[in-house]
């Protein structure tokens, strides 16, 4: 893994070639470095990534996770994978070599996450700690099933938390119908909620309509799209289902 000096600038830089993760070869050339120990360590990082080696960390390979599966998302999506990703699972697994990670380094984790609590100073709720889980699972397998790696460790560790909440309270019609008369002279609210609650729309749902989506003559609505307000900007994309 030679690295050579430029003499005309006094940097370093690399060249190389590598073979990418669908087995093709090419050719990679990267100037700037300020020492040759910087030169060879892109180098080895980049081949790493980009042959799908699992000799890297698990944060390196998230990279490649996020390359494959971000373009087939919705952004709100991403970036609620990206926040349990980045919050939840690289703090304590991050370092970790790929191929290093076993089932003991999951339980261990698992645990830390059923000890830990939320802003609100309460542990997290079982539905929240199946979701982290879900994702650290989600990961493993795409290493499995495109980067051969040989199993899923999140498999032999088991799952924790549980898919479904804790039973809700809902209001029956006579509630809901005595509850709206406390908000008829508000008709903005008025309209929004009676929306929500006969049919059962998401509220994204509901803020993404259009007049074109209201058919008064038919006494339909067309539900196909909904509203997020994501980083700052107003994102409209397909319904959740």
């Amino acid at each position: 893994m030679p690295a050579y000096k430029d003499k005309r600038t006094n940097k370093w830089y690399c060249q190389f070639r590598y073979r990418d993760w669908q087995g093709n070869n090419k050719s990679k050339f990267k100037r700037g470095f300020a020492t040759k120990r910087e030169a060879v360590a892109y180098e080895q990082d980049f081949k790493r990534q980009n042959e799908g080696s699992l000799e890297m960390t698990l944060t390196e390979f998230l990279y490649i996770y996020e390359r494959d599966r971000r373009p087939r998302m919705k952004l709100n999506t991403w970036i609620s994978k990206e926040y349990v990703i980045n919050d939840k699972i690289l703090p304590h697994l991050g370092d970790k070599k790929m191929c290093d990670i076993k089932a003991t380094d999951i339980i261990a984790w698992q645990n830390k996450l059923m000890q830990m609590e939320s802003g609100a100073g309460e542990p997290y709720s079982p539905t929240y700690l199946k979701t982290i889980n879900n994702q650290s699972t989600a990961i493993f397998n795409h290493a499995v099933k495109f980067y051969e790696l040989k199993k899923n460790p999140c498999h032999a560790a088991g799952a924790i938390g549980k898919k479904h909440a804790n039973e809700m309270s809902l209001w029956t019609s006579d509630e809901y119908l005595m509850f709206r008369q406390t908000i008829k002279d508000e008709p903005e609210i008025y309209h929004a909620i009676e929306m929500l609650y006969w049919c059962g729309m998401r509220l994204g749902e509901m803020l993404a309509l259009t007049y074109d989506d209201v058919n008064l003559e038919k006494k339909t609505v067309r539900i196909n799209k909904s509203y997020q307000r994501i980083k700052g900007k107003n994102v409209v994309t397909g319904p959740k289902s």
